[in-house]
């Protein structure tokens, strides 16, 4: 699966009482489907996934999938401390027709696992889940919540497997991201399907692609069925390396002057034209308006997502016609002074 571009890491919608609203978010994919970011990220740190159930997790990918559209790369955060949880939620994602699935390292016994050069516990942990899930797995690093970082030995090891395909690094450091890159530089090509104009061929659109059409049998005077129209006729093919993905809009411009293929954003959440305009004019190789873009963001992004975390994405949502909403408790909206300060920082990032 090819990962290049923003991929908003979107909000999970509750009710006051703390329930799923689930009209609201396929309210939200539907209007993330008509921006020009790749994709979408369900349930990362920015979707509370912790907060979740795993029935209540599985409604959350459900109702994303069938409101998304068919070009828009689903990633699934899936990530349980178990082995055995996490692979149950990757073969429903799968079936929910995602097309990769994020991973985040198992935490809770993080003095336990030896995070070492070539730390066994988290290398045989995604190992056995590459082996079997029928997703590609994307690594998930974030140390600011989980105290435990990926050792660069043990990412540069997973990039060895075949169906590892990628790493989101939320370490915010430039230079580990320019680390992560140098040292999976000489990890295995894969060879992955793109459309006509390089971008990503989902799991969706291959199933409209390859869709038998049937029509009513009193309107055909021969065979039921109309052949499917070849794939290949609609497909290329892309060679990719193992992928590095940042976690910081803060950082995103000189991230991708490192070499980076994306970044899946929590400020994309309330504000993915805004990431998506640094992107496109650094992939134009226009530099100088790309920095423009990029300032733009960084001071927007360090309070609505690193001074107000959760409640502050979420009410940035609320003020760019995306529904935010409250977080779920132990976490509290934003006071009356807070809302303040997260208006003042959006006022000049609005869709």
């Amino acid at each position: 699966m090819l990962l290049e571009g923003v991929f908003p890491a979107i909000t999970t919608p509750f009710y006051p009482d703390g329930r799923l609203y689930l009209r609201k978010l396929e309210h939200n994919v539907e209007r993330y489907s008509r921006t020009p970011t790749a994709g979408i990220v369900v349930l990362g740190s920015t979707g509370e996934a912790v907060m979740l159930g795993d029935e209540e997790s599985r409604d959350v990918l459900r109702h994303a999938a069938d409101a998304a559209a068919p070009d828009k790369v689903l990633i699934a955060g899936i990530a349980r401390e178990s082995l055995s949880e996490t692979l149950r939620l990757a073969e429903y994602a799968a079936a929910q027709q995602y097309d990769a699935v994020l991973v985040r390292t198992p935490h809770y016994y993080t003095p336990y696992y030896g995070l070492t050069a070539g730390a066994a516990s988290l290398l045989t942990y995604y190992r056995a889940l590459a082996d079997r899930s029928p997703l590609p797995v994307v690594l998930y690093s974030i140390p600011k919540f989980t105290h435990c970082e990926l050792p660069l030995e043990t990412v540069v090891e997973l990039a060895q497997h075949p169906n590892i395909i990628a790493i989101k690094d939320s370490s915010g450091s430039v230079e580990r991201l320019t680390a992560l890159l140098a040292a999976t530089r000489t990890a295995p090509k894969r060879t992955v399907l793109v459309t006509p104009v390089f971008t990503a061929f989902t799991n969706r659109m291959m199933i409209a692609e390859t869709e038998t059409n049937f029509v009513p049998v009193d309107m055909l005077s021969g065979p039921i069925a109309v052949a499917p129209v070849p794939v290949v006729k609609t497909m290329r093919r892309k060679e990719v390396g193992f992928q590095v993905l940042s976690g910081s809009a803060e950082s995103f411009l000189p991230a991708l002057e490192a070499g980076i293929s994306g970044a899946v954003l929590a400020f994309a959440a309330p504000a993915p034209q805004a990431c998506q305009e640094v992107y496109t004019a650094w992939k134009d190789n226009d530099l100088a308006v790309a920095r423009e873009k990029q300032q733009r963001i960084v001071q927007t992004a360090r309070v609505v997502t690193g001074q107000f975390g959760m409640p502050g994405i979420k009410y940035a949502c609320d003020l760019n016609g995306y529904y935010g909403g409250v977080p779920r408790i132990p976490l509290l909206p934003l006071t009356a002074e807070q809302k303040a300060e997260v208006e003042t920082a959006m006022a000049d990032v609005r869709n």
